[in-house]
Order: C-alpha cells, then structure tokens, then sequence
C-alpha cells in the first residue's frame, strides 16, 4: 500500500471525497442549532423536542454501527449512495407531512429514519480511508475527514442560516438544506466510483457476510481495548450533541442572545475546529494517541465544557465572552482525532467490524448526548447537564490510563539510525 499523501497529510486519491462529505454535511447540519427551538416554536414541549432527537440519535447510532461492516461486504460507495438517497426522500418526508402538518407521530417516524441517513453516508467513507491509507497515516488523514465534518455541519451548517433564516424563514431554510445534500451526494456518486479496490469481504457467502455483521457486536467482549475505546469515543462528542440541544434555551431564552448571535457562536465552535482536527490529527502521531487524548481531550473538555455555561452566566448578554468557551472546545474536542485510527490498530483482522465500533460510538454519542439532557434537564437544569458531561469527561480520562494500544512509528529517518523505536512507549504510560 502506497501513500499518495500530500505535503499536509491529506490522501489525494480522496481528495473530492473530503469535499463531498462538507457540502453534504452542511445541508445535513443546517437544523443543528435551531430545529429544537423551532419544534417548540410550534407548540410542542421541550421534552418532545428533545425526543425527536433522542430517536433521531438512535437511528443514527444504529446506521453507524452497521456501516462499517455494510461498507467493507457492499463496497463503501455503494454504501455512500444508499445513505445519500435516504436522506433526500426521508428530509421531504418529514418537511411535508412531519413539520407541514404538525404531525407529532410523523415527525418522530420520518426524522428517525432520516437518522439512519447520513452516517451511512460519512462512515462508509470513513471505510473507504481505512481501505486507501496506510495505518501509521491514519490519524492525520481522520483528521481532514473530521477538519470537513466541522466545514460542513458547524461553519457552513451553523453560520449560514443566521442569514437565511432572516431572509427566507426557519422552514425556506430547512428547505434549503436538500440542495446541499444532493451537491455532496452527487459529487461523491461521480468523483470517487474508482477509488480503491474491492474489500476481500465483497466475495464471502451471505451466511459469512452474517458472521461478519456480528462480529460488530462480538468484538465488544472480545477485545476489552476496543470496549475501553468505544467508551472514550462515545464521552467524546458529548457537548458538541448536547450543547446544540440545551444551550439555544439558556443563551437565547435567558440570556438575550438572538438566534442569529447564538448561530454565530455555535458557529466559531466549529470554525476552529477545521484547523484543530487536522492540527491534532498531526500532532497525535508525535504526542502519541493516547496521551494526547487524555490531557488535552478529556481534561480539555471537562474545562471548557464548565466554562460554556459558567462564562455566559456570569458576564450575561456579552457576544464576545461566550465567543471563548466556544474556541475553547473548539480546540478541546478535536484532541480525540486520534481514537479513529485506534479503533483499526486494535483489531488489524477485522477492520470494517472495528470501523463499525467506532461508528457506534460516535452514534451512541449522538443519541446519548440529547439523551442525558432530557433525563437530566427536568431536575437539574442546563447546569445539571453540563455537569453530567464535565464528569463523564473526567471519567474517560480514567479510562485512558487503561487501555492499551500499540501505536504505528511515526520516527524521523536520523531517530531511526539513533535506534529510536517509536511513540509506542508515549501511549503505554499513564
């Protein structure tokens, strides 16, 4: 397997694959920070708002969880298609007879099923790097595909609906969303039909291709590293999910903020994390995975995550200071980049089974994160949440010190003649 990296450690071969996946994400991410506040708007609870999310989570992890596996037996562009066409038919779906009509039922059937959607879209091509790059690149190259992910659901997906929501109201806006859906869609569809080749699980029986498909689940208490893993991956993206659910509620409904300012926040967040994905996607192959993602990851969010809420509360309606806990975890949670690259490292035999973990991770995160707000928000408040996650941030941090993972070398040429072996030695100190 050759590198076809260029200077700044993104695959060439992928590079319309990369760019795909943001434009197909700033459709998908245009909803993110103001669809919950929108249902409310039209007569629904905070709690069945926050369900429609909860369920839409669920599909998600679900989709995630399989796509691995699905992309690696049908070949990840097929995977991509399929994921792609869903989400078209099923966001009209829910626009229509859903949101259209106020259909409680119908909102909650079509949005979940829309979830399945676009993780079968971004994983198979999180598939689809595995297959392409050699391992010891993998961190950098997860980071570009994380440095798009932000392009799309955060920058574009955030900051572009504070201007059209003004201009062509919540719903034109969600509306909206389907043209950038199928760019991406298309663009992935044409551009990447002849990248990579055929995974050896395309040949198996279907009767293998089932065994296959299970071992996404067997793996879990067959390897205790990929479980420990999959717990740091899920604590992960916790306040990325959550926050766009809860803090629209403190930011515009206590604190003044309009949500054109609250979009714009939210979007800064994102915005830096463009540069902090590729950043730590880099640097982790020198820190080492591990250690990187315990200082700066876990501890990194347990701080910024307080200050999200403790600084706006404290100085109020100040646009400029809730700009600094968003940079914050804007640098912070990208530290995890390299946990994409562990996952494969863990389990060399059966990649698409450990991709499949990792997707379920980042799934479950996305269910678990609206999840853990509406448990905790009827007793405990936004505070309350905040809490919950600072905490569980802490507690990866634990779990950091537990796993084991032997990382590729990643040695300059004179530090190899010295006898340097690599930064494996980083990640297997606490």
């Amino acid at each position: 397997m050759h590198s076809d990296k260029n200077g700044i450690g993104m695959p060439k071969s992928l590079f319309w694959g990369y760019i795909a996946i943001a434009i197909f994400m700033s459709g998908d991410g245009f909803e993110m920070a103001f669809l919950s506040k929108h249902i409310t708007d039209l007569g629904f609870s905070p709690s069945q708002s926050a369900l429609v999310f909860t369920l839409y989570g669920a599909a998600a992890a679900l989709a995630a969880w399989s796509s691995g596996v699905v992309a690696e037996i049908i070949t990840p562009q097929r995977a991509m298609r399929i994921g792609f066409i869903l989400w078209v038919v099923m966001h009209v779906l829910f626009l229509t007879l859903g949101l259209g009509m106020r259909n409680y039922p119908l909102m909650l059937l079509f949005y979940g099923i829309r979830g399945l959607a676009y993780p079968l879209f971004i994983y198979s091509f999180v598939m689809l790097v595995v297959q392409t790059v050699p391992k010891h690149q993998l961190s950098s190259a997860m980071g570009w595909f994380w440095a798009m992910y932000s392009v799309g659901i955060g920058c574009v997906g955030s900051y572009l609906p504070s201007f059209t929501i003004p201009f062509m109201g919540e719903t034109g806006t969600l509306w909206f969303a389907i043209a950038w859906v199928v760019a991406g869609g298309l663009m992935a569809m044409i551009l990447l039909r002849n990248v990579g080749g055929e995974s050896d699980k395309a040949h198996l029986s279907t009767k293998e291709k089932m065994t296959e498909l299970s071992r996404a689940v067997t793996i879990l208490f067959t390897n205790r590293n990929i479980f420990l893993a999959c717990l740091i991956r899920i604590i992960n993206t916790l306040s990325l999910f959550g926050f766009a659910v809860v803090m629209p509620m403190l930011f515009v409904g206590r604190l003044g903020f309009s949500m054109s300012e609250w979009l714009q926040i939210w979007a800064v967040f994102f915005f830096v994390t463009i540069f902090t994905n590729v950043m730590w996607g880099i640097l982790g192959e020198y820190i080492g995975w591990i250690r990187q993602v315990r200082w700066f990851g876990c501890l990194g969010c347990a701080i910024s995550s307080l200050a999200f809420y403790y600084l706006p509360v404290t100085f109020g309606h100040n646009y400029w200071v809730a700009m600094i806990p968003a940079v914050m975890l804007g640098i912070t949670v990208a530290a995890f980049v390299p946990m994409t690259a562990v996952f494969p490292v863990l389990e060399p035999k059966h990649k698409g089974a450990a991709i499949s973990i990792y997707n379920l991770s980042a799934g479950l995160s996305n269910f678990l994160a609206p999840a853990i707000a509406s448990l905790v928000l009827p007793f405990f408040d936004v505070k309350g949440v905040v809490w919950t996650y600072t905490a569980l941030y802490l507690f990866a941090g634990v779990l950091t010190l537990i796993i084991k993972v032997e990382q590729p070398a990643r040695v300059s040429n004179k530090d190899r003649k010295k006898g340097y072996q690599s930064v494996v030695t980083l990640d297997k100190q606490p």
